[in-house]
């Protein structure tokens, strides 16, 4: 195969192991990278296939430089990154070599999310599928692949991309420092490049529940920061329903669109703790 598995990792190790044994139920890929956002990992089992890992020791979610630092690491003509909440279904690496194989573009495989409680010793991939449920925005084609007029359909917790096609774009954006906006950056700036965004209809991943916000109070300062500079270079405006809900909630002005987003105050910890999703919501 000529795939490389980029992963990235901050503390969620309970959440790779359950990649790594997607990944070992499907052919072997012909590497996987584990770039980790932190100290020094504990060691792994054998998966079956080369597991290399990087050390990236810089605070915070440093999204872009991990990512293109497992790009450098990485030794495959195609690249595919999976979130490490994801857990690969056993043909989704093999498909998407093959869909990256017959064109060029960010393809992005469906993603069913999971429940709190739903991922426990000796799962399997349909009990993974029940369980989950298919994001209500992208409607993936029923075969072969379909191009997307709209690059902000695109999502980095689970695509392949020809490595060649990575370098020529530039990889994604380093400025965009922390979480938010640097994977609709590379859509945007591929989708100007002449290169689509593309749904297949093979191979699946299942998003697993971990703690989250609605909105992302905890990324509030990185969310605007990054905000501002897609704005400044593509004229619109992302995360725009998350920047609403900042907007609700007292944070960000309510013409935020016409004031460059001005800042009002940043949120306590309490208001973060009150914006948590409930355990049984998969999204």
């Amino acid at each position: 195969m000529s795939a490389s598995v980029i992963t990235l990792n901050k503390g969620r190790d309970a959440h790779l192991g359950r990649l790594l044994e997607g990944l070992a139920k499907g052919p072997a890929p012909r590497e996987c990278i584990v770039v980790e956002m932190g100290a020094e990992p504990p060691p792994l089992p054998d998966y079956g296939f080369p597991i290399r890992r990087l050390v990236l020791d810089l605070p915070g979610l440093p999204l872009a430089k991990a990512r293109n630092a497992g790009r450098r690491a990485a030794s495959g003509d195609h690249l595919v990154y999976l979130d490490v909440d994801c857990i690969p279904s056993a043909d989704l690496v093999d498909s998407l070599d093959g869909d990256l194989a017959e064109a060029d573009g960010l393809v992005c495989c469906e993603v069913r999310y999971l429940p709190a409680g739903a991922v426990s010793d000796g799962w399997t991939e349909a009990g993974l599928h029940e369980a989950g449920q298919p994001h209500p925005v992208r409607v993936f084609p029923p075969h072969g692949l379909e191009a997307t007029n709209n690059p902000g359909l695109f999502w980095s917790l689970a695509f392949g991309v020809r490595a060649a096609t990575f370098a020529r774009l530039g990889g994604f954006d380093e400025a965009f420092d922390g979480y938010g906006a640097e994977d609709t950056d590379l859509a945007f700036r591929a989708a100007a490049a002449g290169v689509p965004v593309l749904l297949t209809a093979r191979g699946e991943a299942y998003h697993q529940h971990h703690l989250a916000c609605d909105p992302p109070l905890q990324h509030f300062d990185s969310i605007v920061a990054n905000a501002r500079r897609f704005h400044a270079r593509h004229g619109l405006w992302p995360m725009d329903g998350w920047l609403d809900a900042f907007a609700r909630l007292g944070h960000v002005s309510r013409r935020w669109r016409d004031d460059d987003l001005t800042v009002l105050r940043a949120p306590s910890s309490a208001e973060i703790t009150a914006v948590r999703v409930a355990s049984e919501s998969p999204f």
